[in-house]
């Protein structure tokens, strides 16, 4: 559920700057609604509490990663070029957000729906499924498994890659030589299936 609300975006920002101070545990929801100069019962209208903010936050998050991949993607390219944009675009954001993508993990030790960050991604699923049955039907990727559930694959190998070479600071490689073996290990399981 998309919300376009002012209250609600302030209530995000307000929570991401409180707990960014305080941390987590320390932060309460009275210091929220105060740095977002709502009432506190606002705050109940959109969250039922405190933890219900972590994964408002994810999709904060996801939806920056999903706007700049669509405003990158050309749709005359091959499915290995937007493999390689994804790659980018996934990069570029860890790094901008990569203190509230380390927020968000702790934070979701506290909240006790995983299922609700599944629903936050189907958007970003179904646009990578989306591309992949345009390549499959052109014959560029020959995928003996359903889309859906390679999309979900891919998606997770990107962002797990970038989240551990941007959290982790991990060096010992280059960038670039990172970003290429991610689209060269992507490309190889959509061509070269045995199954």
């Amino acid at each position: 559920m998309r919300h376009q609300t002012n209250k609600y975006d302030l209530l995000i920002e307000a929570a991401i700057k409180v707990m960014k101070e305080k941390g987590f545990e320390k932060a309460s929801v009275s210091q929220i609604v105060k740095e977002a100069g709502v009432a506190q019962g606002t705050f109940y209208l959109y969250f039922e509490s405190k933890s219900a903010v972590v994964p408002a936050i994810a999709d904060k998050i996801l939806s920056a990663l999903l706007t700049e991949i669509k405003e990158r993607h050309d749709q005359e390219a091959s499915i290995f070029a937007i493999i390689e944009m994804v790659v980018d675009v996934t990069f570029d954001i860890t790094e901008e957000y990569h203190e509230l993508i380390l927020f968000c993990y702790s934070g979701l030790a506290y909240y006790d729906s995983f299922g609700r960050w599944e629903d936050i991604y189907q958007p970003y699923y179904h646009w990578l499924e989306d591309q992949l049955a345009k390549a499959q039907a052109k014959g560029t990727i020959n995928a003996t498994i359903r889309l859906s559930s390679l999309a979900k694959m891919v998606i997770n190998v990107i962002e797990t890659s970038a989240e551990t070479y941007v959290l982790a600071n991990q060096s010992m490689e280059t960038l670039n030589t990172i970003k290429h073996e991610i689209v060269t290990f992507v490309k190889s399981a959509m061509t070269d299936c045995h199954s």
